[in-house]
Formats: C-alpha cells, sequence, structure tokens
C-alpha cells in the first residue's frame, strides 16, 4: 500500500485543509491538513481525547470549524447542513450506536436509504405507480447491502433484541444504504470480540474493493489500522503529527511516544 505523496498519484477527492476547531478556550483541532484518495481506506489514530472524532464531525457537518476547509470533490463542506452533506455522498456510523431499537433491522436499512427518496407520502398516495416503483429500486438496494453483510438471518428481527456486535453491524448497513462514496465510520469494533473485529475488518474491505467507496475509520485496535488502511493520519492534543502508509507511520519514534507506546492503556 503506497501513499499518495508522488507526482503521478491521483487528484484527492477530500482535501483538508489548515481546519481549526475551538470549543471556548479549548482548542480542539489546530492547524489539520491532510488529502484523502478515493476508493482507499483512511485510518485516523490518536489518543483518547486527540480530536479523532471531532474532525470527522467537522466532515460531516455536526460541527462548523472557525478556520481552514474541506473540500470533498471540489466542493467546500464547511458551513453546510449534515442533510445536505449527506446527500452529497457522505455517511456515517456514529461511536455510540444510533439506530431505531424498536424497528426491524430492514427497516432501519430502509431509513438509510431516505437521501434518495424523492416520492413522499402525498406522492405515493396520488402517484401509486411511481411510489411503488421507488419502493421496489430501494429494496433492491437494501437487499444488495442484507446480501454483503451477511444479515440475511436477523432482517426482520428488531435491532433492540440483538447482540451489540450486530447492531454495529447493522449501523454499518444503515450507513452504506445510503450509497456513500464516502463513508466516515467512528470506532465501527469498538466493544466487539476478537471474532466480531475479524468479520467486521473483512465486510470493510468487502466495500472498499468491491464498492470502491472512499473509507475513513477511527480505530484504536492498531493491528486492525495497520492491516487495513492504506493510509494513516496520527492525531495528538488537536494536531497532526504524522501522515503515511501504515509501515511509515508504525516506524514513527513520534508516533511511537504518543499512541502506539500507550496502545495497551487506551484500550
Amino acid at each position: 500500500m503506497a501513499s499518495r505523496s508522488d507526482a503521478s498519484a491521483p487528484e484527492a477527492q477530500m482535501q483538508i485543509e489548515r481546519v481549526g476547531l475551538s470549543f471556548g478556550g479549548v482548542r480542539a483541532l489546530s492547524d489539520i491538513s491532510f488529502n484523502i484518495y478515493p476508493s482507499t481506506i483512511q485510518a485516523i489514530i490518536g489518543p483518547n481525547g486527540a480530536g479523532k472524532t471531532s474532525l470527522l464531525n467537522c466532515i460531516s457537518g455536526l460541527y462548523k470549524p472557525q478556520q481552514g476547509q474541506i473540500r470533498f470533490e471540489g466542493r467546500n463542506l464547511i458551513g453546510q447542513a449534515p442533510h445536505a452533506i449527506a446527500r452529497l455522498g457522505i455517511a456515517r456510523s456514529f461511536q455510540n450506536i444510533e439506530l431505531f431499537r424498536h424497528m426491524s433491522v430492514v427497516d432501519n436499512l430502509m431509513l438509510g436509504r431516505h437521501v434518495h427518496m424523492r416520492g413522499g407520502v402525498i406522492s405515493g398516495g396520488l402517484y401509486w405507480g411511481f411510489g411503488q416503483r421507488e419502493e421496489i429500486v430501494h429494496r433492491e438496494a437494501v437487499e444488495q447491502v442484507i446480501d454483503l453483510l451477511e444479515i440475511q438471518a436477523i432482517r426482520k428481527q428488531t435491532v433492540g433484541s440483538l447482540a451489540y456486535g450486530l447492531q454495529k453491524r447493522v449501523e454499518l448497513g444503515r450507513a452504506l444504504a445510503m450509497a456513500p462514496r464516502l463513508l466516515l465510520l467512528d470506532e465501527p469494533m469498538a466493544g466487539m470480540n476478537s471474532e466480531e473485529k475479524e468479520d467486521m475488518a473483512r465486510f470493510i474491505l468487502d466495500i472498499s474493493e468491491e464498492q470502491r467507496t472512499t473509507i475513513v475509520l477511527i480505530e484504536h485496535d492498531m493491528g486492525v489500522v495497520m492491516d487495513i488502511s492504506d493510509n494513516v493520519a496520527v492525531l495528538e492534543f488537536g494536531q497532526l503529527i504524522a501522515y503515511g502508509t501504515p509501515a511509515e507511520v508504525k516506524a514513527s519514534p513520534q508516533v511511537v511516544a504518543a499512541y502506539l507506546g500507550h496502545e495497551h492503556a487506551t484500550h
């Protein structure tokens, strides 16, 4: 896996340029700059409180940085609402599961299709034919996600009745149902056992390789990060201290001192 610093590298899909974010007197992000390239897995790592989730919140529109730009396929995302950013092709999962627990797996996945739905309640009633055709299209997209994530057996179960690892898989599925070009995953393996982590890592690789979806991944398990990532950005105290291939980052003394040396303490 190669970093994207050479002259022959493809054009960046996302450009994060000198992003700064403060909450009162607390500086959450300081002058963050790096590129994210199409169809790659971009990991963001760092100790707790390093600013990783804050950066994802800036990308997805939940936070508005006071400084810098975040450009996705040429469009500046700063100041755009989360739903507008979702419509541009950026989907997001969260650290804490954000599913509708009383609804079935299929219904939760269908909610992931909302950004593509043009027929509302009125059109569904007045123009039944169009509403039915649209429903079929979205159902087909959801079925593809169900097959990819191997959740056929739980499709009709309510999310709240599922084991934690399966709920995390359904949340990935809901984000994937949006058919994003960029997928933001905030600790998708947190709280999982080793077998569940292996499954999730395999699904992430399948999404990247089969669907050519760009993935930005926050993850604490360094074995997973080093195995599946193309590039790694390392944050510490809201600053970017390293960027490169997993091998380059792993060899950085600054990274070892800031993060890798404390790996067991941060789990």
